[in-house]
């Protein structure tokens, strides 16, 4: 069975398995019931339509209704817009990077084509964060490697208090890449650059395609502002695209910050144990509204490929076989964020581990 990672610390009682697993990535491949490898053009579409619909109606409701509400009743029903679109908002951003891993359709241009669009309604640009993200799927786990979210090492820490306040850094985060901060370049690095060192010669031009695309939703919004005023694009757009950037921020750090999350310098790291080195998470009912990203993030890290209307069923297959490898935390999401924020301030190697290129997080300066 599953272990839960309610809180346990490896080096405090019974440790999440480093070592080499004995399984191979070809086992956990033939787990999986064949279907879940094919990907539906139509039945991917249906999602996404589902989305837009919800979109269009919460928008509908907002701009035809609200402003006929006596006042007192303005202050909940747009809290409540602000939420639900939000969150159907990040459903959708979730098929766009679903269609950064190929995992939309058969067609690499149809999921380009629907990732470009629907990442840039929401100002992410898409070739730059598919190339980026890439990598981070590449690297999982690797402590010299990997992209994002990177565990400092307690001798490098630097403003440890305000960090740890601030570490779900959330809303403006995304758009601003502050993520990339703290991470392995030497220099400052951002996804509208398309000089900048998270990419390669080849993959420039598309980064290009990326910011035009962000360039063209910033002027939609613009145009809109000089028509129907700042107040109603922030209240309609603006308030929902933050709480898309917070959860995106939130839902990353919490699939790789746990205090039993293993790490691996160059000596240790392969790829199957750095996708293994992921938590799975419950958020309730937002599983659904986010296409399970949340509580099937292990296996999209074994296979990011995989549509999300698989997952579920190919999550279940493997854990048997993944046994005490298979990690999940269903501790309410909030109540999480607050312990492992505080509880992952930096890694180094457990004591007794003679050696061995496998870190664990600390919380004790």
């Amino acid at each position: 069975m599953e272990k839960s990672l309610s809180g346990a610390s490896p080096p405090n009682g019974s440790p999440v398995p480093s070592s080499k697993p004995p399984f191979t990535l070809g086992d956990v491949k033939k787990a999986i019931p064949p279907h879940c490898f094919q990907r539906s053009l139509i039945r991917s579409f249906s999602y996404l339509i589902q989305d837009l619909i919800l979109v269009s109606i919460f928008y509908y409701i907002a701009n035809t209704y609200f402003h006929l509400l006596p006042s007192p009743l303005t202050y909940l029903a747009w809290p409540a817009y602000w939420i639900a679109q939000g969150c159907v908002c990040t459903g959708i951003w979730v098929i766009g990077h679903e269609c950064g891993h190929h995992g939309f359709s058969d067609y690499q241009w149809v999921d380009d084509t629907v990732g470009l669009i629907f990442h840039s309604a929401l100002l992410t640009p898409y070739f730059a964060w598919k190339h980026s993200h890439r990598r981070h799927h590449a690297n999982t786990g690797s402590l010299e490697n990997d992209e994002v979210y990177i565990p400092r090492f307690k001798s490098k820490l630097r403003w440890t208090s305000i960090r740890t306040c601030l570490h779900p850094h959330f809303c403006l985060a995304f758009i601003l890449d502050v993520q990339y901060l703290w991470q392995k370049y030497e220099r400052f690095t951002c996804h509208y650059d398309p000089n900048s060192p998270l990419y390669s010669n080849r993959e420039r031009m598309q980064i290009y395609i990326s910011d035009a695309g962000v360039i063209a939703t910033t002027y939609v919004l613009y145009r809109l502002a000089m028509t129907q005023g700042l107040t109603w694009v922030l209240c309609i757009y603006g308030v929902p695209l933050l709480i898309v950037n917070g959860f995106i921020v939130l839902i990353t750090l919490m699939h790789h910050t746990h205090a039993s999350l293993p790490h691996y310098d160059s000596s240790e790291w392969d790829y199957l144990r750095g996708a293994l080195a992921t938590v799975d998470r419950d958020y309730g009912i937002l599983n659904k509204v986010f296409h399970n990203v949340t509580d099937t993030h292990v296996l999209h890290h074994i296979f990011s490929y995989i549509s999300h209307y698989h997952a579920m069923e190919a999550t279940n297959a493997i854990k048997p076989l993944l046994g005490d490898y298979y990690q999940v935390d269903d501790t309410p999401i909030i109540k999480a964020m607050w312990r492992d924020t505080k509880e992952c301030i930096y890694v180094e190697k457990d004591e007794g581990s003679q050696g061995r290129g496998v870190y664990w997080y600390k919380n004790k300066l």
